[in-house]
């Protein structure tokens, strides 16, 4: 069985893709700043050096020997350019001069595949599975960012890990304070649910795979409150697909069932 198991106090895993020891992170969104000025007129302070020194850091903390950025290295919606260009290309230049890195792309990844071709191996939007026995393809990690309808295949997967979500938690206190906290998601896979028309017979009457819903690297990249009514997924596939699932702090509390949180 793949196991993924959180970086306590971050977020980010660690997986076993067939060998390799992977630092698996979603939703970098490099360049969020310039987005945001130029979508919405908000002047931030760029935080480029500390997301790039994080991942250096948590590859040497971790031992990694790949990074793996579960879509959304990118901020804006298209090719890079001006500053956003120039922080993707110190960020991976940073991240390969010590290990491989693998892109799944994502929705707001258009044009950096391109762009660094000849740094980053790169898994298609519908996602892609490593470490799966090479005699039955079966097992493995699955990944994918998940702003579209997976590949079916993924569900031979022992545990399926996806980004877009940006999932967060409301919490309240006992005075009516509140504040809002990054989480993971984790539970079975409904696979009738996970794949667009539903999954067959033999994928759903077996052991579903787990699916691990991870939070956003970048702080500033907003996200989803899983256990607000009437808040709306992102993911096609969500909330469906997780009929029921926990939700960890970064810290690793478990909260419990994310919906009744």
């Amino acid at each position: 069985m793949a196991r993924v198991e959180p970086v306590v106090g971050e977020p980010a895993a660690v997986a076993d893709l067939g060998g390799e020891r992977a630092l698996l992170v979603a939703d970098v969104h490099a360049g969020i700043e310039v987005g945001l000025r130029y979508e919405r007129g908000v002047e931030l302070s760029s935080r480029a050096d500390e997301r790039r020194e994080g991942l250096c850091d948590l590859i040497a903390e971790t031992d990694a020997d790949r990074l793996v950025v579960l879509g959304d290295l990118a901020h804006r919606i298209g090719a890079p350019d001006g500053d956003e260009r120039e922080e993707l290309a110190a960020l991976i230049r940073a991240v390969t001069d010590r290990v491989p890195m693998t892109l799944v792309e994502g929705n707001h990844d258009a044009g950096v595949a391109e762009a660094f071709a000849d740094r980053v191996d790169v898994i298609g939007p519908k996602g892609g599975v490593a470490g799966a026995d090479r005699v039955t393809g079966d097992g493995g990690v699955a990944l994918v960012h998940g702003h579209t309808w997976p590949d079916p295949k993924l569900l031979d997967a022992d545990v399926v890990c996806m980004g877009h979500e940006h999932p967060q938690v409301r919490l309240e206190d006992a005075v009516g304070g509140s504040r809002v906290e990054r989480a993971w998601l984790r539970g079975a896979i409904d696979p009738n649910a996970f794949v667009d028309g539903g999954g067959d017979d033999s994928t759903a009457s077996g052991e579903p795979p787990e699916l691990v819903v991870f939070p956003a690297f970048n702080e500033r990249s907003g996200g989803t409150w899983v256990n607000v009514d009437g808040q709306s997924f992102l993911a096609p596939f969500l909330p469906d697909a997780l009929p029921t699932g926990d939700a960890y702090l970064l810290d690793g509390t478990r909260l419990g069932e994310f919906r009744q949180v």
